[in-house]
């Protein structure tokens, strides 16, 4: 419950370590007042009693200071609200009172016919505020240019410093720190999903380390296009406003009658450095956002990089086999066991299994796998569609494009239109059926392709397909899971391509790259780390030399370390590894087992980033840690350094289960451990435990 000033107009939430107050003035104006270290009603009354700082001629006292800024009026700012209708563009909104339960508070203003809410939420245990916008259309048509989720307003600093997370495919996720300059910084995806290009979030702060100082972080829970701006103001003010869509061409239409509520976009402060931050988005998420997140994931083996395009059941039985005696838990099968699907060129579409090579369907292969003592799981790409298959023969209305334009195609394939009823109960009706005709327990669900002629011809509006596509995604996935309860979902998108809080909150993890080259995959996972935790990273060893990307050639022991810093996966070609290599590696899924829980629930601590020789990071759970070190290369003799640790009690001592010493905590935080590590590319693992 927030707190509220006896004439109810300044509101104070607040979490374990932090406040959020905004105040309303006489004159309808939402200021934003406090953003930070928790603070107490009276605080944030005083700062609202503060009159707003003469402004310079051509600027405006309000920009910088609003909560969330409308288009329209004494404003230059970005506007987080744009709106056309009744020949008029812009808002003049009148304020008609609050709301406020449940650790909630919804702030209401009218213009006109167009309800306006802002909402606000900080769940329990938690200082992540949570922030969207409603608008409800009670008057003639309105047409929605733009409704951002938030406006995040940062206090007053000489400098601040963006950090973001930027890359491509099979390069995603990568961390990139510069100086916040004046203008703006815009980052978003215009390509209708998440993106590889970019992750929706960033940080700002001004002098922070790893553990040490303020961090400001957003993060927006949604799959398609989104765009985050990131404002430094004339007057040096910054504010963060973003939310679905990229541009202000048009988000949709509202008619009387009609609704739309933006997506969530959530924002942290935080005093403990990077690090810090990291953990709490962490804790957020697996508390409050990743469904069943309690519950560790299992170790996976995927098909593909075995087998391609050419499967068979008596082929993935053997694999099957192979797995399950190394300790597998989840054996997925990958693209080809549908269809007319001997390549990438035909079979999208076509939910059912190709009869010669699984003349039983998958249900044989599915009860012979459970059978081994391992879970079952099956690839889809229910987006997506190829021109040769029996669904695009018969409604090639069905996919997205620009009447009398050419259909672009990609990876040789179309995007259904999810925003039309008849598409969406197709492939409604094709998966309920494809999981009740078999024991599947896992589907790892791609998107392989970015829109590009994202037309809608029979509809007067076409660019709500921008969004409907994205909100009839999450139905499909809602309905889905309530009819197989028993299903796990993970997504994925060509790799890192859809990674969200929107679609965290209907999947239990995501494929984090394409490039499992475990050397790669460290800068990979030290991005992704930044923001998401470990429980819902899934990462594969696969064979060597690497075939995907750079044909790298590393041991088993470092494929296997890095994979093991997050759910634990195994993607190679079992019946080529030798016998001491599936030796090896049934020793180290054994190793695995015994760390997931403080990996996948324990608080992370990176204490070394992979750009030097040396990369490392901890896990922290009750009285047990484990360390996870890297050495890419050692040069010219010198020793490797000792490691730091965090998180420990100085007071404590901890043995080490690998070597039977015993380390004081103090020792282990101030002078650090040393793991062992020469050569090049080697790896190693640590488990203490507090004695």
């Amino acid at each position: 419950m927030p707190d509220i000033s006896e004439d109810g107009r300044t509101w104070v939430l607040s979490g374990p370590a932090s406040s959020y107050a905004v105040h309303i003035t006489e004159r309808d104006e939402l200021l934003h007042l406090h953003w930070g270290p928790r603070i107490a009603l009276a605080d944030a009354e005083a700062l609202a009693a503060r009159p707003l700082p003469d402004h310079w001629p051509f600027e405006s006292s309000l920009d910088g200071r609003e909560e969330y800024p409308v288009e329209g009026g004494p404003r230059f700012t970005r506007p987080a609200l744009s709106v056309r209708g009744a020949g008029r563009r812009g808002t003049e909104w009148v304020y008609e009172g609050h709301e406020a339960g449940d650790g909630g508070l919804r702030l209401r203003f009218r213009d006109g016919g167009l309800l306006i809410t802002l909402h606000y939420r900080m769940p329990p245990a938690t200082d992540v505020v949570e922030r969207w916008v409603s608008l409800d259309n009670r008057g003639p048509a309105v047409e929605v240019l733009r409704a951002d989720s938030a406006t995040w307003t940062l206090p007053e600093r000489d400098t601040w410093r963006l950090s973001q997370l930027h890359g491509r495919w099979g390069a995603e996720s990568r961390l990139a720190r510069s100086e916040l300059t004046p203008g703006e910084k815009v980052v978003g995806s215009r390509r209708g999903h998440t993106s590889h290009q970019h992750l929706p979030w960033v940080a700002l702060d001004t002098d922070a380390t790893e553990e040490r100082g303020e961090v400001y972080g957003c993060a927006l829970g949604w799959s398609g296009s989104w765009r985050i701006a990131v404002a430094r103001l004339p007057d040096a003010r910054v504010q963060i406003t973003g939310g679905a869509g990229h541009d202000d061409s048009g988000l949709l239409t509202l008619g009387p009658g009609e609704a739309y509520t933006t997506p969530v976009f959530a924002g942290l402060w935080n005093d403990g450095g990077f690090g810090g931050a990291s953990r709490a988005w962490h804790a957020y998420q697996r508390d409050h956002v990743v469904p069943d997140a309690g519950r560790d994931r299992p170790v996976l083996f995927n098909s593909w990089e075995a087998t391609g395009f050419d499967i068979s059941e008596e082929q993935q039985r053997a694999l099957a086999e192979r797995a399950a005696a190394l300790g597998v838990e989840l054996f997925v099968v990958d693209d080809g066991w549908f269809g007319a699907r001997t390549g990438d060129r035909a079979g999208l579409g076509d939910w059912t299994p190709n009869p010669d090579r699984f003349p039983g369907g998958l249900g044989p292969l599915a009860r012979h796998v459970h059978g081994l003592g391992m879970r079952f799981g099956i690839w889809v790409e229910p987006e997506m569609v190829n021109p040769d298959s029996e669904l695009y023969r018969a409604h090639p209305d069905w996919v997205q494009h620009q009447p009398g334009r050419k259909r672009t195609e990609f990876r040789n394939q179309l995007v259904l239109n999810l925003a039309r009823e008849d598409v969406r109960e197709y492939l409604w009706e094709r998966l309920d059926r494809l999981l009740s005709s078999a024991p599947v327990d896992y589907v790892k669900w791609d998107f392989n392709r970015c829109f590009t002629d994202a037309g809608w011809p029979d509809d007067p509006y076409p660019q709500r397909l921008w969004v409907d596509h994205v909100r009839a995604l999450y139905a499909l996935l809602d309905r889905l899971r309530a009819a197989h309860p028993g299903v796990a979902f993970e997504s994925c998108s060509g790799g890192g391509g859809r990674v969200d809080l929107g679609v965290l909150s209907r999947t239990d993890q995501v494929w984090t790259s394409d490039n499992t080259d475990p050397l790669d995959r460290l800068a990979i996972q030290h991005g992704f780390s930044q923001i998401h935790p470990a429980r819902v990273m899934a990462a594969w060893v696969t064979d060597s030399p690497n075939a995907m990307l750079n044909h790298r050639s590393s041991s088993l022991r470092f494929r296997f370390v890095s994979a093991m810093a997050g759910v634990l996966g195994i993607g190679g070609d079992l019946t080529r590894w030798t016998r001491e290599e599936l030796a090896e590696a049934g020793d180290w899924v054994r190793l695995y087992k015994e760390i997931r829980p403080v990996v996948q629930r324990g608080d992370l601590y990176r204490l070394r980033p992979p750009e030097g020789g040396l990369s490392a990071v901890q896990y922290v759970l009750g009285d047990e840690a484990v360390v996870l070190a890297w050495l890419q290369a050692q040069r010219y003799g010198e020793p490797v350094p000792a490691l730091r640790l965090r998180g420990l009690d100085p007071a404590a001592t901890y043995e080490c289960l690998e070597t039977g010493e015993v380390h004081r905590g103090g020792v282990l935080l101030h002078h650090g451990l040393r793991v062992g590590l020469c050569g090049d590319l080697d790896a190693a693992v640590v488990r203490l435990k507090r004695k």
